[in-house]
């Protein structure tokens, strides 16, 4: 491999002579070989966004020229393309501010604006990565409102709309199921009727609350630290910057992004992210809840309660021929888990801010996104793969419901609390049926029975 020699602050070291990154981001990859988890690629897109943002903003402030303004958004909008994804190599396990990932897309941006200028990066620095790329800013601003702004952009762009469409399916099933009576189950025992489509009605409202939940507690990371610099009293930085770069920034992703009030705040608290992902783990406890039921209302096929029938997928066993396990609902519930244990290293993570700023922030983010994005890919291969096909037993349904025990409690305002529990009892003991069981202890004639046990009024 060829190599050229770069300088920062720190000497000369050998990059790559082809690669668009510089001195900072080759001492990255050679400090920090920790692990395969990089920074995530929704980082690097906000991060053009809001160095785009940025340019713009210094031109219009007198304190970059058009010509650099020009190439940079250039350069900028070619990342956010996807032109040079493969420039963006760093570790999530590096310094806790991101200084090294802000100084690697500062680096690209740079060589390859000083290239769009018609200069060759390797001899001479048209552009300067600190000078001009990162004017007005430290990476203590840049990298909390890069999280700030891919957050907001996942969770509107992939997870909403996911939980729609899973939500909307299930209303679907609700009205293909109408009418369908069927026992229910509290303790994992045997409990009173309740339609199906009433059952389905609660995954429905479940949905319903948590894209309500993550929809209002995400309004705080429309808040951006951009402006604070170094510690948060906004050093070497105009003071309108941090509202013109929200402004711009607003305009580019048509999201309404505001300036934080309190920079100091900004840099060294992540409660916006913390108190967000507390609404996706709250997503993930009802998903867990719905896939969960889902694998037991369908389970047997004859050994089991077998009231739904999942689509058949793939084999289900290596062994056992024939048999079909309901994984949509596996995948979902350890995605659960997952997003469940990131919003532990989130919330340990967030406390760790000391004095001006925390430095945890790559790890917070890696789990955050990391979060919506199992979050939003579960759910759309649980809908498209689990729930679509989803199909109902009515003749196990009906089994299970006339075999119920608990159809006696609405023989209680009849016969009272006591009398009801002995014809159940009996019932039980005797394995017969409720209407033999009250014949047989005289305590309704049948035709006070059949009038008095009506499934219908019961839902």
């Amino acid at each position: 491999m060829l190599y050229r020699i770069e300088k920062d602050s720190i000497g000369e070291i050998n990059v790559p002579i082809d690669t668009y990154w510089g001195a900072q981001t080759q001492r990255s990859i050679q400090n920090f070989n920790i692990g395969t988890e990089k920074i995530p690629y929704e980082m690097i897109i906000a991060y053009a966004y809001l160095k785009k943002s940025l340019a713009l903003v210094n031109n219009r402030l007198k304190l970059l020229t058009d010509e650099k303004k020009d190439a940079i958004v250039q350069a900028c909008e070619e990342i956010i393309e996807g032109k040079f994804d493969k420039y963006f190599p760093l570790s999530v396990w590096q310094t806790g501010s991101g200084t090294q990932t802000n100084m690697n897309i500062n680096e690209v941006i740079a060589n390859r604006a000083t290239e769009i200028l018609g200069f060759d990066f390797r001899v001479k620095k048209a552009v300067h990565p600190n000078d001009d790329v990162n004017r007005s800013q430290s990476s203590n601003d840049t990298f909390p409102t890069a999280m700030h702004i891919s957050s907001l952009v996942s969770i509107k762009t992939k997870l909403l709309p996911a939980i729609q469409k899973l939500k909307q399916t299930f209303e679907l099933k609700q009205e293909e199921f109408k009418g369908i009576v069927k026992i229910g189950r509290t303790h994992l025992q045997d409990a009173t009727p309740l339609s199906l489509a009433q059952e389905l009605s609660g995954y429905i409202d479940m949905l319903d609350k948590s894209y309500t939940m993550i929809e209002n507690s995400s309004t705080y990371l429309k808040e951006l630290a951009i402006g604070g610099t170094a510690v948060g009293t906004g050093i070497n930085c105009h003071p309108k910057l941090g509202e013109m770069a929200a402004k711009q920034l607003s305009k580019e992703l048509n999201i309404e992004f505001k300036t934080a009030p309190n920079k100091f705040q900004a840099l060294s608290s992540h409660d916006a992210i913390t108190f967000t992902h507390g609404a996706l783990k709250t997503l993930a406890s009802d998903l867990m809840k719905i896939a969960n039921d889902i694998r037991w209302l369908s389970s047997g096929p004859r050994c089991g309660i077998g009231e739904l029938k999942i689509p058949a997928n793939e084999p289900g066993s290596s062994i056992m021929p024939g048999k079909v396990n309901p994984t949509q609902s596996e995948a979902l519930t350890m995605v659960a888990v997952q997003v469940m244990g990131n919003d532990t290293a989130i919330a340990i993570a967030a406390s760790q801010g000391n004095f001006e700023l925390n430095v945890f922030k790559p790890l917070i983010i890696y789990n955050f996104l990391q979060s919506i994005n199992l979050l939003s890919d579960a759910i759309n291969s649980f809908n498209d793969k689990c729930i679509k096909g989803l199909e109902v037993n009515k003749e196990m349904i009906q089994k299970h419901l006339e075999n119920s025990l608990m159809l006696v409690t609405s023989l209680t305002p009849y016969i009272g609390y006591e009398k009801a529990a002995s014809i159940a009892k009996y019932a039980y003991e005797n394995n017969i049926t409720l209407k033999e069981a009250a014949l047989k202890l005289k305590l309704l004639s049948e035709k006070e029975y059949d009038k008095y046990i009506n499934i219908a009024s019961m839902v």
